[in-house]
């Protein structure tokens, strides 16, 4: 049996952050996720660094805690954060005393929300609809949530903090009123573990109250779909937010060559309730277009699905009815000692909520170390020398983008492609990495498939959504024996079933087309269905 202080579940933005938080105070931890780092709300959002206006009027503590975490995270997380701005548009359907109410409340918040002529605003994005009546520019910015885990997760490292991806906890141990370990499973091997605590962490978002459930707490979580359309086109180099109350398909944010769409908000029983469905992809479509009239025109390039983790209070009735802000519960409360869940929140606002539950578990400790996350920045920058180096090996911008992928490793990847020139071959064209990125990402012992790989590196994440680049990834998996005691023929079905849950709703137009060529290479010219079959039958 291990034994460490605390244990986190959950490798979300907010879990992640707490591992880095604590592990920067010298308190020895351990995250436990169920699958992926990011698997849940942290990557299947839409990507706004909120500056707090969408909760300017409904949500004034949100949107303060927004608005200043916003300027923390464009110091501290520059490599996960794309300064876009953003727009607030009011367009004929959006009423104008809303407007006054929503620019009294930024100016009270100290939200900066600074008028912008129509046709200005036009001049800047051709795509805005003819029918704005009115814009203001905020401080909104785009963020990558798969990367600002992983960030955490490296810093983390740096000072003994641990993670164990594909572990479920599946027995919260307790000795009389107090917690005193965990049993975990892994998904892959079947293998159980003990590690003992005298602290856990509950952070598990849209699971928390499942978490909660293994120690015999109820948590009145109410998780809510949100659903998101993908575009394959950059139409808007600005976040567009609607002038209104939030509400479905208001939002979109550019992320690199995408733009996204979001978001809807029905209240589900499930966390793992993630299957989009065409009726939202359409709907969505049909809203949006009241901010970019010739949205039609745009080929979608996917539909994904997230949960949120809303905590409902008392009276709340669910949806966009409850509250964005969180709140941290000590179970001491309900008879148990050393359990504490962070429930509600918004990725914007991670850092934040890590900085609280961590001073939670250093009261009870006595530690009297100081919070240093919003101080010290998630990565180093690469020196000048470095990336002078990596110029030679990288297309274009490429090396920053490598840079902000791999952190410390970025020195390691770049020596290996000055030694193997071969491994400066790119893997996946649409988002320039390269065959060293994929192994050095590979050898972690937390890859356990391709889409881990993925979703590290942003292979398969392109314009071709992994018809080109799958076949190179399992490639260089195989030659180099990087993810031992899987099929390869498994590996890449199951990549390429990922990619097709988000395609599946939206097959019309010039997706249509791109998953028939998909179809033609693995299914036509290579058999991949038939890989394993016995032609002698």
């Amino acid at each position: 049996m291990s034994k460490t202080m605390v244990v986190i579940i959950g490798g979300g933005a907010t879990g992640t952050g707490i591992l880095r938080d604590l592990s920067m105070r010298g308190i020895k931890a351990v995250l436990i996720e169920q699958r992926d780092i990011a698997h849940g709300a942290s990557s299947h959002f839409h990507g706004l660094l909120h500056s707090g206006g969408r909760y300017a009027v409904k949500d004034p503590q949100s949107a303060r805690e927004c608005i200043a975490e916003n300027a923390i995270l464009r110091r501290i997380a520059k490599f996960c954060v794309e300064e876009t701005e953003g727009f607030f548009i009011r367009t004929p359907g959006d009423g104008e005393a809303f407007e006054r109410q929503w620019v009294e409340a930024c100016g009270d918040l100290g939200i900066p929300a600074q008028p912008v002529s129509v046709q200005e605003a036009r001049r800047l994005e051709p795509g805005l609809t003819s029918g704005a009546l009115a814009v203001y520019r905020v401080p909104d910015a785009a963020i990558d949530g798969f990367r600002l885990c992983w960030q955490n997760v490296a810093s983390a490292r740096t000072y003994g903090g641990e993670v164990r991806t594909y572990s479920e906890v599946i027995t919260i141990h307790q000795d009389g009123s107090r917690v005193s370990g965990v049993t975990i499973k892994n998904s892959i091997s079947g293998e159980s573990e003990s590690i003992s605590c005298d602290f856990i962490v509950n952070a598990a978002g849209s699971w928390v109250g499942k978490v909660a459930h293994l120690a015999g707490i109820n948590l009145p979580i109410k998780p809510d779909r949100g659903t998101l359309v993908a575009f394959n086109h950059r139409f808007t180099n600005r976040v567009f937010n609607r002038l209104r109350s939030p509400s479905d398909g208001d939002i979109f944010v550019p992320h690199g060559s995408i733009t996204i769409l979001g978001t809807t908000s029905v209240t589900t029983d499930e966390p793992d309730d993630t299957r989009p469905r065409t009726t939202e992809a359409l709907e969505l479509l049909k809203i949006g277009s009241e901010m970019v009239e010739d949205l039609g025109s745009y080929r979608l390039l996917r539909v994904f699905t997230g949960t949120r983790p809303l905590y409902c209070r008392g009276a709340d009735k669910g949806g966009r009815e409850i509250t964005r802000g969180y709140a941290i519960l000590d179970h001491e409360a309900d008879g148990l000692k050393g359990f504490v869940s962070i429930v509600g929140g918004k990725l914007t606002t991670y850092r934040l909520m890590a900085e609280k539950v961590s001073d939670w578990v250093c009261e009870k400790t006595g530690n009297q170390s100081v919070c240093q996350t919003a101080e010290e920045p998630l990565l180093t920058e690469p020196s000048p020398e470095l990336m002078e180096k990596a110029q030679v090996f990288f297309p274009a911008y490429g090396a920053r983008l490598a840079a902000g992928r791999l952190g410390a490793d970025f020195a390691s990847v770049v020596d290996q492609m000055q030694q193997y020139p071969e491994k400066k071959e790119l893997i996946c064209e649409c988002e320039l990495v390269t065959q060293a990125e994929v192994e050095m990402v590979a050898a972690d012992t937390t890859s356990c498939n391709l889409n881990d790989i993925r979703r590290r590196t942003r292979m398969g994440m392109g314009t071709c959504q992994g018809a080109f680049c799958g076949l190179r990834a399992i490639g260089v998996v195989a030659s180099e024996h990087l993810i031992p005691g899987k099929d390869v023929t498994d590996l890449l079905t199951e990549f390429l079933e990922a990619r097709w849950h988000g395609i599946r709703p939206i097959l019309w137009g010039n997706q249509l087309r791109e998953v028939e060529l998909q179809r033609g290479i693995y299914q036509a010219l290579l058999n991949v269905d038939g890989a394993k079959c016995d032609v002698g039958k």
